[in-house]
């Protein structure tokens, strides 16, 4: 069997060790390599690895990168199935291979002696040679490899070859919800290895929480030494305990010591962070208090590399979810790059550790050969888990080791969390798919409904295992599309019940690949086998820009709550472990969204986990709907956010709107030149539909229940999809019936029915018109008839109005999207924006835009000139270039064109959004089921 095929682990490489530099000379071999990729493993040329062989006309590739991504092949995204028959452990003989070259001179004050060659990793199986001489070959693609190359090193004219299969026995392993990618994507390095130096170490770095002692000791050579300047530690034998008073770390107060190991003849900068890991009475606990995991799982993207992600990159990720209120991350589904665990430690968020592992593709085949339980992949599967705890092990923001994602349960799993505990016991096991949780530490589910998350938080449960263990939801809230919706039920579980303790949100990043004007998801590189955009699921856009699920999700879990109390304002911490002293209040009170009044305000220190009760500032008389909206701000500046960051914020209505004065009808109706006249407006005879307004050309507006679905829609965790069921109804192409236009008075009433053809069910739908000085008062009366369906999308009016009214400005929730299961994140205030503004732009197009709780908006055109549409009381609307079937028709956004009008939504009522594309539906509470409405709005024009 070839190497390639063989499902062992790789052969030749140094045991793993930790992720470290030195003073050590090292030289980074990154930069541009000689590449030739070729359709098989036969068709690769041979003699690559000799000084002689001539590369001058291949290509030029930079490394790190994937090779997919500049030219060679073409990427393809598959959540679940293999895109190559199951025939474990044989691959394709059509394997494409990719020959890397690379000619380098050492340093001219380069040592003699040891020297270590690390890949950081390869996708999926490399072998290598230098200056001729085969090292070995490795697998377990993010993870790394290292090779002694000392004897072998040159000053001048070294010649390193790698060649790189796209596929390999490892890809069995490596299922994992991406796009398939290959090449040498992390970095390469040339490291010196000092006699006498410091070959590897492990800082157990405990605290007591009750005494406030920290205990040091190092696992690692002999005659190392250890300083901790800043705790006076000065030549501290490595290996002898050390107690002393410290400061602990945690992701709230990510507290480091700078220190340093050393020997005679090599000195490790070290960072070390004391903290304990425990699970006490069915909770996990960091430092003695219970913790609540507010996380997202986080594959490693980036739109234009794939998963070659740079330094800068991994930082704009920390700090967006820093200043998002996350505080924890699942490395899905396999260790990221060294660098990002350093962030992790550094500005502080937990981490569980996942190993480079997943056969997900074995489930639709009833997981028969799965390699979890066969003999032939139980070496590969304990590299893989030895690799990944030997690396990290350093890293105090590491808090459990995950052995990989749906992978079954089999034996080797088993054995491998056998391996960590012996090796690693301050942190708990973590996999999800030890269902009965015979060799796990903490209970893990994907997807469950708050129902399920309420009962385990009640323990109830059969398994008596189960239920003595922390509850974790790996991954629940699919951000996929617009959405997720109900994540605000999950959070009152998990404060609800000790033992549920939190989540990761799946997940952080859309998968989107760049091309010329829209962003690529599976099947835009004509793959044949693809799972289409559900690799475009995260909480923020390919590019990083926050979606409206982030926002939304950032407050649902944001650590500080304000709110009204009977007595005042009432202030809550729901910090792990930190109080508020870092902190300051602020609040401004404003007019029917105008800003009136602004000031600090005075709060006691509150302490985790406690509330405090204070007096409402004075505040000056307003006149309108008035609100009061309270910040708890970065009083300082962090390492992540600068002062006045806002780390949770509330909202108390001070004064209601004034009751509407009462308004003399302005009728009657007039008929002339074919046209009916009320007020501003003009409306067709034959239909009642209006026509212009003000002077302005106008479209409906009309009853309408579609929108344009959602991912959330089209998913079916449990039953049939919505969108399903309502496209199978005929929502999406009612037709509108005229039963009768009465213009014989003060109103204009016009009877209609609207229904799908070919059913026997109906809406009928009364639009009653009067006119006032000041405008048009629309009365709409929609009484189901017939057998509705259960549910329908949305409930409201449909109109459109010239495209030049290009701007809009409203009073009510804002400034993002909004619905009914999604808008925590949504105050009351006065916005702005351009009707191209208030589009989101999901990857793939769908509903979005919606603002509600809506009390007037205005259309306008740069002159100031438009329509003014105000609720009695409330009202929804959406305003975009296209209509809801040229939304829903699209599958990138540069299917999206502007047309002449634009088009707005006036809604009563929407379906919420769920989580359907990968767990819960839309709970009850938020599902638009038919029944008799009625709502009023007011049309004036805007000057």
């Amino acid at each position: 069997m070839s190497y390639v095929e063989d499902p062992g682990p790789g052969y030749g490489a140094l045991p793993p060790r930790a992720a470290f530099t030195s003073d050590a000379p090292s030289l980074s071999l990154n930069g541009t390599w000689r590449f030739r990729l070729s359709p098989s493993v036969a068709a690769a040329p041979p003699g690559v690895e000799g000084d002689e062989f001539d590369d001058s006309a291949w290509d030029e590739l930079p490394v790190p990168s994937l090779w997919q991504l500049h030219g060679h092949g073409r990427p393809a995204y598959t959540n679940v199935h293999y895109p190559f028959p199951v025939d474990p452990p044989h691959v394709p003989s059509e394997n494409p291979t990719g020959d890397h070259r690379l000619r380098f001179d050492l340093p001219a004050d380069w040592p003699a002696g040891p020297a270590v060659l690390r890949f950081d990793g390869i996708d999926s199986c490399g072998r290598i040679w230098l200056n001729g001489v085969e090292l070995g070959v490795t697998k377990g693609s993010r993870l790394p490899s290292e090779f002694e190359v000392g004897p072998l090193l040159r000053p001048r004219g070294n010649v390193l070859a790698v060649r790189v299969h796209q596929w390999s026995a490892g890809s069995y392993l490596e299922d994992q919800d991406m796009w398939w990618l290959s090449g040498i994507f992390r970095s390469v390095t040339l490291l010196a290895r000092p006699a006498g130096g410091i070959g590897d170490h492990w800082i157990r770095a405990d605290y007591d929480h009750e005494s406030g002692l920290g205990t040091v000791r190092v696992e690692t050579g002999p005659d190392v030494v250890l300083d901790i300047p800043e705790l006076g530690v000065s030549g501290h034998p490595a290996g002898e305990p050390l107690a002393l008073p410290v400061e602990p770390w945690s992701a709230e107060t990510p507290r480091l010591y700078a220190g340093t190991l050393s020997t005679a003849a090599e000195r490790v900068p070290v960072r070390i962070g004391f903290r304990t890991v425990t699970i006490e009475d069915g909770q996990l606990e960091v430092n003695g208090r219970r913790l609540l995991l507010r996380g997202v799982n986080r594959h490693e993207h980036d739109p234009r590399t794939g998963r070659v992600v740079s330094p800068e990159t991994a930082l704009a990720d920390v700090l967006l979810m820093k200043r998002h209120h996350v505080n924890a991350v699942r490395t899905s589904h396999y260790p990221p790059d060294p660098a990002f665990l350093e962030l992790c430690d550094e500005y502080g968020l937990w981490v569980i550790d996942e190993c480079d592992l997943e056969t997900h593709g074995f489930g639709p085949l009833g997981w028969d050969r799965n390699p979890s339980g066969e003999p032939m992949w139980a070496e590969a599967c304990l590299d893989r888990m030895r690799r990944t705890v030997e690396r990290d092990k350093n890293r105090p923001s590491v808090i459990l080791w995950s052995l990989g994602n749906e992978s079954h349960t089999g034996e080797n799993l088993a054995r491998m969390a056998a391996w960590v505990r012996h090796r690693d016991p301050t942190r708990p096991v973590h996999y999800e798919g030890d269902h009965d949780c015979s060799y796990v530490d903490v209970h893990s589910r994907m997807y469950a409904t708050p129902s399920e998350v309420e009962r385990i938080g009640q323990r109830d449960d059969a398994n008596a295992r189960r239920r003595e263990l922390p509850f974790l939801l790996c991954e629940y809230g699919h951000a996929m599309g617009n959405g997720p919706g109900g994540l605000l039920e999950y959070r009152e579980l998990f404060e609800r019940y000790p033992n549920c303790q939190g989540g990761f949100v799946w997940e952080w990043i859309d998968h989107g690949l760049v091309t010329a004007d829209h962003f690529a998801y599976g099947g835009d590189f004509g793959e044949p086998i693809h799972d289409g955009n559900f690799v475009i699921d995260g909480l923020v856009f390919p590019d990083r820009t926050p979606s409206p699920g982030l926002a939304e999700y950032a407050k649902i879990i944001e650590p500080v709550r304000v709110g009204p109390d009977p007595a005042g304002i009432r202030v809550s911490n729901h910090y792990d472990f930190r109080s508020t002293a870092h902190l300051a209040f602020t609040w401004v009170l404003e007019d029917e969204g105008t800003a009136v009044a602004r000031g600090v305000l005075d709060v006691p220190v509150v302490h985790s986990g406690q509330s405090v009760v204070v007096p409402r500032p004075d505040l000056p008389v307003t006149r309108g709907e008035s609100w009061l909206t309270v910040s708890a701000v970065l009083a300082d500046a962090t390492a992540w956010a600068p002062a006045g960051h806002v780390a949770g914020w509330g909202q108390l209505l001070v004064s209601p709107a004034p009751p509407r004065p009462s308004r003399p009808a302005r009728g009657p109706v007039f008929r002339t030149a074919g046209r009916l006249i009320l007020g501003d407006g003009e409306f067709d005879p034959a239909t009642g539909a209006m026509t212009t307004f003000g002077g302005h050309a106008v479209r409906g507006p009309r009853l309408d229940v579609w929108r344009a679905t959602t991912d959330n829609d089209r998913g079916a965790s449990a039953g049939r999809p919505d969108a399903s069921l309502w496209r199978e109804a005929g929502l999406h192409r009612m037709q509108h019936r005229v039963i009768g236009v009465d213009a014989d008075g003060d109103e204009l009433v016009v009877r209609t029915r609207v229904a799908p053809p070919a059913q026997a069910f109906g809406f009928f739908a009364d639009y009653t018109w009067t006119a006032f000085d000041d405008g048009l008062r629309l009365r709409v009366a929609v009484t189901p008839d017939g057998p509705v369906p259960e549910t329908i999308p949305r409930l409201g009016l449909t109109m459109a109005v010239p495209g030049t009214f290009g701007s809009a400005e409203w009073f009510g929730g804002g400034p993002g999207e909004a619905y009914p299961d999604s808008r925590q994140a949504a105050r009351i205030g006065r916005f702005s924006s351009s009707v191209d503004g208030l589009q989101t732009p999901y990857v793939y197009p769908q509903e979005n835009g919606n603002r509600i709780d809506v009390r007037w908006a205005r259309l306008t055109d740069p002159d100031g000139r438009g329509i003014r549409i105000d609720g009695d009381p409330r009202f929804a609307f959406t305003a975009r270039r296209w209509t809801a079937a040229e939304l829903e028709a699209a599958r990138h956004t540069s299917d999206l064109v502007a047309g002449p009008w634009v088009h707005v939504t006036l809604d009563t009522a929407q379906h919420g959004l769920g989580s359907a594309s990968c767990g819960p539906g839309v709970l009850p509470p938020y599902r638009l089921v038919p029944q008799k409405t009625e709502f009023s709005l007011l049309f004036s024009t805007s000057r």
